[in-house]
């Protein structure tokens, strides 16, 4: 019987296509979270995160924020002088959580990966208008008026096409996306 993998296992499976060193080869010398732009937001830091995850603490790393809050730009895997790719770890982690249901309620981006995927999966594209409400009616009045009239001229414009745009062979496309995401019966 094979042994039971550990959560930081789990997550290193997560990022079998990254490119990077494993999260066990770092050093902890906080470039990451030094330049990380959003790490203000971060309820835990990058280092710490990668250390929470090292340690197998995974309520601690499911609960904290910092994969949510990751803006994507990729700073801190180039920076990183052990060749880790921390932005993967930050996939992997969001991965974990969205397949586990294992985020919390109030956070906007599970919803919005979410309705994001099922979005590529109906038609094999994104669609603005569809991902908008996971988002836009967390904001203010003076911002929600100011998406939609931009969103508006967009569209006015040919911008935004008014219907969602299909590609071609879309049953090819979902039994690709099948092999590598969990999908469920989504159609």
């Amino acid at each position: 019987m094979a042994d039971k993998l550990t959560f930081s296992q789990e997550i290193s499976n997560l990022m079998y296509e990254g490119h990077g060193s494993p999260l066990k080869n770092c050093i902890q010398c906080g470039t990451c979270s030094g330049t990380c732009p959003a790490v203000e937001f971060m309820d835990q830091t990058p280092r710490r995160l990668i250390g929470m995850i090292n340690a197998d603490l995974k309520d601690d790393v499911l609960n904290a924020n910092t994969s949510w809050v990751c803006a994507s730009c990729y700073h801190c895997t180039v920076r990183c002088p052990a060749k880790i790719d921390i932005a993967g770890a930050m996939y992997a982690t969001k991965r974990y959580s969205m397949w586990n249901k294992t985020y919390s309620d109030d956070l906007v981006g599970p919803v919005f990966s979410e309705t994001f995927m099922k979005t590529i999966v109906r038609s094999g594209r994104s669609y603005e208008p569809i991902l908008a409400p996971t988002y836009i009616f967390g904001f203010g009045a003076k911002e929600f008026y100011q998406e939609v009239l931009g969103a508006t001229k967009m569209m006015l414009k040919g911008r935004i096409p008014v219907l969602p745009p299909r590609i071609k062979r879309i049953k090819n496309f979902r039994n690709m996306i099948r092999h590598i995401i969990p999908m469920g019966d989504e159609e």
